[in-house]
């Protein structure tokens, strides 16, 4: 391992203000941010999503961010590769690299690797395509809670398409998702340090609603209503737009469905909370403090 070379995960539930430390703390490092968020990955998700501004993009330059389209096929294990190989290059000009993001398996695939999961049959597909139709979401959501729990409470269980995945690998291969991440761990050749952003579970909530609020002034249902026609790609099925694709298909109205947004979000940091407490490495802090961050970059 290569101890001069250090990449610092900045990483917490969604809007627990990761995006402006990691900023701050890139300009104190004079480096550059790699994203380690899902959603952001999407140039058509501008709102939704909760990208870094314009304004913050051209303060510390990102990568990752908004450099695929909702049409194109993207997984874990190929941004492991093309997360890697940027990491490896930037390493070439700097000593220390931000990783910053609330996707957690993602991180996972950075820290410790992921492995080769196997094609699904498509005959296990039709199959599983066939029971949902008839049976629905809550019959899926039972089916991946009891084998496999680390996938569900990570992952949005009101999308199909994710739940669907996970039955797919265990009926195809008899192993859970998630193990695929946990096997042998990848050995990197560079310092992996963890920095946890905790805050007040109320507080949480409160900036949440409250962005969710903002989202809206600044033109999510616009959004929306330019995704819909292309709401059954896996991109959109997650919370901000599927929520509003309920309201323009007139299961809901827009009351509801706002506060459906600002309810899953929460549902979204509880699981993001579960998943990253279990993580002993992780070295927490408490919102606002960044002195105490960054001397502890510094002194690491």
């Amino acid at each position: 391992m290569n101890t001069t070379k250090k990449l610092f995960i900045i990483l917490g539930p969604t809007a627990s203000g990761k995006t402006a430390l990691s900023i701050q703390l890139a300009k104190e490092l004079n480096t550059e941010i790699i994203s380690c968020d899902s959603r952001q990955f999407y140039k058509e998700l501008k709102i939704g999503a909760a990208p870094p501004s314009k304004e913050q993009l051209q303060k510390t330059k990102h990568h990752f961010i908004k450099h695929l389209s909702i049409k194109d096929n993207y997984n874990t294990g190929q941004y492991e590769e093309d997360a890697i190989k940027k990491i490896s290059s930037l390493f070439k000009t700097y000593d220390n690299l931000i990783l910053v993001g609330g996707s957690g398996l993602y991180i996972d695939a950075i820290c410790n690797g992921i492995d080769y999961i196997p094609q699904t049959p498509q005959k296990i597909r039709d199959r599983i395509n066939n029971e949902f139709t008839e049976k629905g979401i809550t019959w899926l959501q039972e089916k991946v809670k009891k084998i496999d729990i680390d996938f569900y409470q990570l992952s949005d269980t009101s999308n199909p398409q994710r739940l669907k995945r996970c039955l797919e690998v265990y009926q195809n291969t008899g192993e859970k998702l998630s193990s695929f991440y946990k096997k042998e761990k990848i050995k990197r050749d560079f310092k992996i340090i963890k920095i946890g952003i905790s805050i007040e579970r109320e507080k949480l909530y409160n900036r949440i609603n409250q962005r969710v609020d903002q989202m809206i002034k600044n033109g999510l249902i616009d959004e929306a209503k330019k995704l819909f026609q292309y709401q059954k790609l896996n991109a959109l099925k997650t919370v901000g737009y599927k929520e509003l694709f309920d309201f323009f298909d007139n299961k809901t109205d827009l009351e509801t469905a706002v506060e459906e947004i600002k309810k899953n979000s929460r549902r979204l940091a509880k699981r993001q909370i579960t998943w990253f407490k279990r993580d002993k490495q992780i070295n927490w802090f408490m919102i606002n403090k960044e002195d105490e961050i960054i001397k502890f970059i510094l002194e690491s």
